[in-house]
Parts: C-alpha cells; structure tokens; sequence
C-alpha cells in the first residue's frame, strides 16, 4: 500500500496537466451543427458514398434522412456482401439519385469498408464526396452546412464525430468516455492547427475534396487500415491538405449497444492497433491508467493523511475534465463520479484487445476477421 500512497502525488500531477493543457483536449469548443437556413442549398456538386454490409435494420432511416437535406443529392450505396436484407431494402426505396452497387468480393489486403468505398469512388463524379457510415442519420440542412464550412475555411477533409445513443447504463457509462478518450489521444485543436503529429478524422461522416482523395492515391493508400478515418486524415495531411474535425450534435448513430459486450466488441476491435501493436506504449498506457485512475480513488478510500488528501483533491480535477462531454451531450454531471470505473473497463479492454492480436485472433468485424498486422482479411462464420 505504500507504493500506492507514494504515486498519489503523480496522480494529481497528471491530472492537473491535463486540465491546464492549452490546446484543451477535454473541451468541446470544436463544433459543428445544422444551419437552419441551408436546406435549399443545391448539394449536385456532393455524392454521398456509402459502405453498406448487414445494415437491414437502419439503412431505410439514413437514407430517408438524407432524402430530407436535398431532392438533387447524389447518392451511391455500395452493398458489401450482405447477407441480410440490405440490397433488397434499398432497392424497394424510390429515391430521387439514388445508386445501388452490388459489391465485388474484398480483394486480399484491404478491409471490406475501404474496399467498398472505392468502388463508390469510381462511380462518383462530382468534385465533393461525402462518406457517410450506413447507420448515421443527419438532420436536414448538415450537408449544405458541411459544405459551407468546406469552402468557407478552404478545407480539404472535414469530419464530424456522430453522436453515439447514450440511452441504456452501458451506453452512458462508456460512450461518453469514449468521445472523451479520443479527444485526449487525437485532440482537435491541435489536428485542426495542422499539427504534424495529431491527424484526426471521424469515419462516420467526412466531407472531402474528390481531387485531394485521387492526389493521395484513392482508399488503396489506406486499404488495409483498420483505423481509416485517422489514417485517412493523415494521407491528407501528408499532401499538405487541411483538415478539420468537430463535434456534432445534428449526426446520429442509430446503432444501439444495449450490453456491455456489445461496446466490448467495438473497442477491442482497434484498442491495440491505436496502440501500433506495441508492447512498450501497451506497458506506458497500462502505468498512466493506473496512475491516473485508481491511485486516487485507491488513497482517498484505503489512506490516511496526505495520501488521502492528495486523493480527495485529484478526483475534483479528474471530474471537472469529464463535465465538459457530460454538458455538450445533456447528460447529468453525476456520471461523471464514474469516469474511474471507465477508465479502468477501457484499460482492461485495451489488454484484451492486445492478448487478441498476440494470439493471432486479431481483429473481427462485421463477419471479417482482420488479421494481426491488418494486412490480410478473411470471411468468417458470421454467429
């Protein structure tokens, strides 16, 4: 116990840092929601490309969403190799524009999303291309909104993080933290600067610049990341193009995780891939979990004296970080008295993800194991 009550003052230490940060990775200053004066926009000039593999349950939603923003709006729905409904569901919807592309089977070496996309891209014929994960319901008038801020700021690949359900206790005590822990390893102020070492993007919704995705090489620059939204932002960058990232209230995910293994599944699917399958960085983040989490509530429960006081005083920093999330979501402050058992469950997420790699399980998603590099893909038996 002694260690434990040693660390406490690295626990605040930590704590405190990140707080005081300038470029704030714990604030949702980034931002971006619908006008509510664009929905007249002509949106010709953007097609909509969307990776559509088993999405029976939700695809009729997105697209009648997207019906909503303009009558003149492109859109091409490339079907990978469902084995539900999908095809059939958009195909019985009589949509002005819209394109139903039954998806040739994934080469080897790309992953079944990147490869779906690129059969989209080659069918698109407009300057802009708005990729848009087949679950994501955007209110009327994002589009023109996007586009807007696209051209207004002269910006290349610009992203929105789609608000995730955050109904059930599982989705409430992870998913917010979720959105928190990405800011704080891809901060947004700091991709948005152009930082040389911080390229985010959000896969679900990304407005880009069909010039600047040929320059890059199409999605065969990326075709075997698991990570694509990110690593998509950083082929951008590496061209020299500007990227932007925010938060939104006005993208919806519709996809539910009622359990926790549901969220289990998502996180482990990249955790150790946000890790570059490193053993060192798995060891650094395993220490700064420890340390940032458990230590204070370890020496605020289980000390006495200092220790307990360095405890007491960590936890109201820890949670005035968190608020800011909880606050833009309209979710009670309360929850955020939980961001040590979610840190310590994404922790525990991350080892999984990591002994699933050093395993050879990988990665499986959708049907499609991924193997440990990301460079082979193979179908499995879906359950």
């Amino acid at each position: 116990m002694e260690w434990i009550q040693g660390l406490a003052p690295a626990g605040l230490l930590v704590w405190v840092i990140i707080l005081l940060l300038p470029w704030r990775p714990w604030s949702t200053r980034e931002s971006l929601d619908a006008g509510k004066n664009h929905t007249d926009t002509d949106l010709s000039g953007i097609t909509v490309l969307i990776p559509a593999r088993n999405e029976a349950p939700v695809i009729a939603q997105t697209l009648q969403a997207l019906a909503r923003q303009c009558r003149d709006l492109p859109i091409i729905v490339v079907d990978d190799q469902s084995t539900d409904d999908t095809a059939r569901i958009v195909g019985n919807l009589s949509l002005p524009n819209l394109v139903l592309v039954h998806g040739e089977p994934t080469p080897p070496g790309w992953s079944g999303k990147l490869w779906a996309l690129e059969q989209a891209r080659t069918r698109a014929k407009t300057d802009l291309m708005l990729l848009l994960d087949a679950d994501i319901e955007l209110a009327p008038g994002l589009v023109a909104t996007l586009k807007k801020k696209l051209l207004e700021t002269n910006t290349h690949l610009l992203s929105l993080m789609a608000r995730l359900r955050m109904n059930s206790v599982w989705e409430l005590l992870l998913i917010p933290a979720f959105i928190y822990f990405f800011k704080l390893l891809y901060p947004f102020a700091l991709s948005n600067r152009g930082s040389r070492y911080v390229s985010a993007a959000a896969g679900g919704c990304i407005l880009l610049r069909a010039r600047s995705l040929d320059a890059i090489g199409g999605f065969a620059a990326l075709k075997n990341a698991i990570i694509d939204d990110c690593t998509l932002a950083r082929c951008f960058r590496k061209h020299g193009y500007r990227t932007w990232i925010g938060l939104t209230h006005t993208a919806v995910s519709l996809r539910a995780y009622h359990d926790l293994a549901g969220i289990w599944h998502m996180v482990t699917r990249t955790a150790f891939t946000q890790l570059r399958f490193s053993l060192l960085l798995l060891g650094l983040c395993t220490v700064m979990m420890f340390v940032a989490f458990l230590v204070p509530v370890l020496n605020t429960v289980m000390s006495q004296g200092w220790p307990r006081w360095l405890g007491l005083a960590t936890l109201p920093v820890m949670f005035a970080t968190y608020a800011p999330v909880l606050r833009y979501y309209g979710i009670p402050i309360v929850w955020s008295l939980s961001l040590p058992v979610a840190g310590t469950l994404y922790l525990v997420m991350t080892w999984h993800s990591a002994l699933n790699h050093m395993s050879g399980r990988g990665a499986v998603w959708k049907g499609r194991a991924y193997g440990k590099l990301s460079t082979t893909v193979t179908e499995t038996t879906r359950r």
